[in-house]
């Protein structure tokens, strides 16, 4: 520890070979406010914080509601930091006080004793679930492989939607998974079966769903039908009924996979993409690492288009087949049939009217549409969404523009109440980031319930109107205090070859469009250690689906800023009080050392 600290006293930069830039490297030092808590709670006056002092402070400052559980989070601190030699006998010095609360592993910002804690048992349609969309691809939607790897990965992730694209192979005997014309090379169904089988509850128990775009003949169906019930057997559900009258819920369902698709329909021989043309497609981190910000959903809201009712024409279905490509049920392998637990609804005339009830059937059923689709519908009916999202699902999907595997901003979906976002989970960027601080909300089990304002009615039969001005319900204030870690973590000429980096935090909020905003720190110059000790406060109108985005930059003068480390956090979830919070890659990757101190109050 002491050679450590000595090698980095000082840090010189070689700017040409006769001369070198020197700067000196401070450790890393408690914030004022730190400082002044712990005389605060040093009751004896003596420099050593014992654990009695530090119970009060997890009480008072860090928001631990019941006596028992300060206690047990006190003791747990004094015996993380046991190990270290400034450690007291009695107590905590100011420098292990410090290190306990910038010390990730046992300060986080959410509960990490917090599993499964929200109602499980109320319908599937009650709860955002965790959805992937083409989960087989490596990479890009054109000329990338098609493999059980990242469905694997989406699993161990807490994904509980995988979607699959399956087709007749080149013999037209077999069944292969692959993005249909395009260059993408295929994996065999089977493979990604038993791949699923063994993975699918390493993350969660709750029940998986696998989306089917079908593109098979009936005997091929049928041969699907074999595959799916010999690889899954007992985890299987197939129930009774062909159709609910409301679905089942997360939890009776634990443990079993749930087959969806739309209805089955007729294969159609089409020509791939001519294996001549460039498969070539630009990733979006090649263009900026972090990706775009995400979309303006106010500026979607407010746009004015005269052709708001979209036509069922105008909304085909992803893999692009229309409705003269769909057969009747009656040929379609009735095994097959059998296995399919939702039924996915195929729009007919207006979009806007596959929302509405069905006269004299009381059944529940899954409704699809693109990003666009749901941009133009939610202009003149979003009430009408989320009235159909209180009992139906409702299934969001990228645009075919998205080849390079980019997402969309969920909240456009979630606040209408659409429980499967579906993103490009192979890609990157803040979108998908959002999607991860959602889902990090309830344990991680990939099913959060929806609020209560997306889910009643009101006595004059109103639902939740996304385009309302809600009076403001509470202010998040969140101080930045201080970060550490980037010098462990990265190379040290990797922000820049001539000093040390130049950090500066953005934090904001993801939510519905007035409580969507992004915030920065003042930046810190030639500093690896740095320290902003800012303040800013949020109201939030809707805070029940508010996402805390924090995220550090390097500023280079050249404009484009480098990327220093991001998170995102539900702050329905979030602890009070002062946090050590770890920062991850753009590829969600999480950093060793990497970390902000912050603290977080409601008032």
């Amino acid at each position: 520890m002491d050679e450590r600290r000595a090698t980095m006293a000082k840090q010189s930069y070689r700017v040409c070979w006769c001369f070198r830039r020197r700067f000196k490297m401070r450790a890393a030092e408690a914030p004022r406010e730190v400082k002044e808590l712990f005389e605060r709670y040093d009751s004896g006056g003596k420099g050593v914080m014992s654990v009695e002092d530090l119970q009060r402070f997890m009480t008072e400052v860090q928001g631990v509601e019941t006596e028992s559980q300060s206690r047990d989070e006190a003791q747990a601190a004094m015996d993380a930091l046991k190990h270290l030699n400034i450690f007291h006998r009695k107590g905590l010095s100011l420098d292990a006080f410090f290190r306990f609360l910038f010390f990730a592993d046992v300060n986080p910002p959410l509960d990490p004793s917090l599993s499964v804690h929200q109602d499980m048992t109320a319908p599937l349609s009650h709860y955002f679930i965790y959805t992937g969309h083409n989960s087989y691809l490596t990479g890009n939607q054109i000329s990338s492989d098609c493999s059980d790897a990242p469905i694997i990965k989406a699993l161990h992730d807490g994904v509980r939607v995988i979607e699959l694209d399956i087709w007749p192979n080149s013999k037209k005997d077999n069944v292969d998974v692959l993005h249909g014309r395009t260059l993408t090379t295929p994996v065999e169904l089977i493979k990604c079966l038993r791949s699923i089988k063994e993975n699918a509850f390493v993350a969660s128990s709750y029940p998986l769903v696998i989306t089917l775009e079908d593109h098979l003949t009936p005997d091929l169906q049928a041969k699907v039908a074999e595959m799916i019930s010999k690889t899954f057997g007992d985890m299987l559900f197939c129930p009774e009924t062909e159709s609910f009258e409301e679905f089942p819920s997360p939890e009776s369902l634990k443990g079993r996979i749930i087959i969806s698709t739309k209805p089955p329909k007729e294969y159609s021989e089409t020509k791939m993409v001519n294996e001549g043309s460039s498969g070539k497609v630009m990733d979006s981190h090649d263009v900026e690492a972090w990706g775009k910000e995400v979309s303006d959903i106010k500026a979607k809201l407010d746009a004015s288009d005269q052709h708001n009712d979209l036509d069922a024409e105008d909304h085909q279905d992803e893999d692009g087949l229309d409705e003269t490509d769909h057969i009747s049920q009656q040929n379609a392998a009735p095994e097959y049939k059998r296995l399919i637990a939702i039924h996915a609804l195929k729009p007919k005339g207006k979009l806007k009217e596959a929302l509405k009830p069905i006269p004299d059937i009381d059944k529940v059923r899954r409704l699809s549409m693109s990003e666009q689709a749901l941009e133009k519908l939610i202009k003149n009916h979003g009430t009408e969404i989320v009235r159909f999202t209180q009992r139906n699902l409702l299934r969001v999907y990228p645009k075919g523009m998205r080849v390079d595997s980019s997402n969309y901003n969920p909240l456009i979906g979630w606040m209408h109440g659409a429980q499967m976002v579906a993103f490009n989970m192979q890609g990157y960027g803040r979108s998908l980031w959002l999607m991860h601080g959602m889902f990090r909300a309830n344990g991680g089990c990939g099913y959060v319930k929806k609020p209560d304002i997306l889910l009643k009615v009101g006595p004059n039969n109103e639902v939740f109107d996304p385009r309302a001005i809600l009076p403001v319900k509470k202010i998040l204030k969140v101080r930045v205090y201080m970060g550490d870690g980037w010098y462990t973590d990265f190379k040290h000429t990797y922000f820049d070859v001539y000093s040390p980096p130049d950090f500066y935090v953005r934090v904001g909020i993801a939510g519905v469009p007035i409580d969507s905003v992004m915030k920065k720190t003042k930046i810190i110059e030639d500093d690896w250690k740095p320290l902003w000790d800012q303040e800013f406060q949020f109201p939030l109108t809707v805070p029940e689906l508010a996402l805390l985005r924090i995220e550090v930059h390097e500023y280079d003068i050249s404009g484009k800023d480098d990327f220093g480390g991001q998170t995102c956090l539900p702050v329905s979830e979030l602890r009070t009080g002062i946090r050590a919070v770890p920062l991850y890659s753009y590829k969600a990757e999480n950093y060793e050392s990497v970390r902000l101190l912050m603290r977080f109050d409601f008032v």
